[in-house]
């Protein structure tokens, strides 16, 4: 039998679901291999012909604009937020969910800076500071951040994100983090000194720098320890 016969046929989809079913397949091979990823790469990871991809996308760039958008869609990282169980300590929880947007961002950031180092259209590098990861935490909306204004893209202009329910903007985006952590801390709301909305805010600029950034050299459990306790021995002297 031939490689053709061979390969499966794409299964019959609406085109917007064929679309999505290609750019989930692209999206760890660019990754992995940058903006130089092959759309017969793209292909065989989803099972179809190389010629299905072009029936959906007009070119590999639309393609890769296509995985942009959905790096940056937020409504992924905010499920594994809200699914994080609030009989577990308070420590555990807050981790659990640093760890989630850490990883949200790594991806993210991966994603956009493989196709801004091809130059791609859709993709111009971002003007303000902190690059792929400043662009990769507009989808979070930069809670707490200090970054650009709510409405504010990767390249400084308004932007919507991708989440549940459709396209929200910034600002939406930003609201909805902050609320997947304001749960998170609720069960602990009488024994904590200030508003659980402030210490939410607190919490998501303490994981991420004043320009989007993630702080990368220290270990999530050391700012988790950090945001619950200070840094000052308990007992000495201040």
């Amino acid at each position: 039998m031939t490689e053709t016969s061979n390969r499966r046929r794409a299964p019959g989809m609406s085109p917007e679901a064929r679309r999505e079913m290609i750019v989930a397949a692209a999206l760890p091979l660019l990754v992995e291999h940058g903006a130089a990823v092959g759309t017969l790469q793209i292909a065989k990871a989803a099972g179809i012909g190389e010629a299905t991809i072009f029936r959906v996308f007009a070119d590999k760039e639309e393609l890769l604009e296509a995985c942009v958008a959905a790096a940056l869609r937020n409504d992924h990282v905010l499920t594994e937020l809200d699914a994080v169980p609030l009989d577990q300590p308070l420590a555990a929880r807050l981790t659990e969910a640093a760890a989630s947007l850490h990883a949200y961002l790594h991806r993210m950031g991966a994603v956009i800076a493989a196709v801004h180092s091809a130059g791609r259209r859709g993709a111009a590098p971002p003007r303000r500071p902190g690059g792929a990861a400043a662009a990769a935490t507009d989808g979070l909306g930069a809670v707490g951040s200090g970054a650009a204004g709510p409405g504010a893209g990767a390249s400084g202009h308004g932007a919507a994100v991708s989440g549940r329910g459709g396209s929200v903007g910034r600002e939406e985006a930003a609201e909805r983090t902050l609320q997947a952590v304001v749960r998170l801390l609720e069960p602990d709301r009488a024994a904590l000194r200030l508003p659980i909305e402030q210490l939410a805010a607190v919490f998501l600029g303490m994981l991420f720098s004043g320009r989007g950034a993630p702080i990368v050299d220290t270990p999530i459990e050391t700012l988790v320890d950090i945001f619950l306790h200070g840094v000052v021995t308990p007992g000495a002297a201040s």
